[in-house]
């Protein structure tokens, strides 16, 4: 329980933050599941969401959801496994 208003407001302002960055991590999440399986079928689509995964992974980063070498490692670990697929 908060104790001045200032700290209520900062509690609900904390809220709609987490609830903020839980659906972005969330899409995010959902956006590398759909490339994986997209890579993984040898769709013919695979290189638009890939592409459209790698945007979402770096609007991540930009609003503090992800960190940058997080990031990196994952687009890496992507695009690895697409130039793989698509030997």
């Amino acid at each position: 329980m908060a104790n001045s208003r200032s700290a209520a407001k900062r509690v609900e302002i904390i809220r709609k933050k987490t609830l903020r960055n839980t659906m972005r991590k969330s899409a995010l999440r959902t956006s590398i599941k759909k490339c994986k399986e997209a890579i993984a079928a040898n769709d013919e689509s695979a290189q638009d969401i890939l592409r459209a995964t790698i945007k979402a992974i770096d609007r991540a980063v930009a609003k503090n959801v992800l960190h940058r070498n997080t990031a990196a490692r994952r687009k890496s670990q992507l695009v690895r496994a697409f130039n793989a697929a698509s030997k």
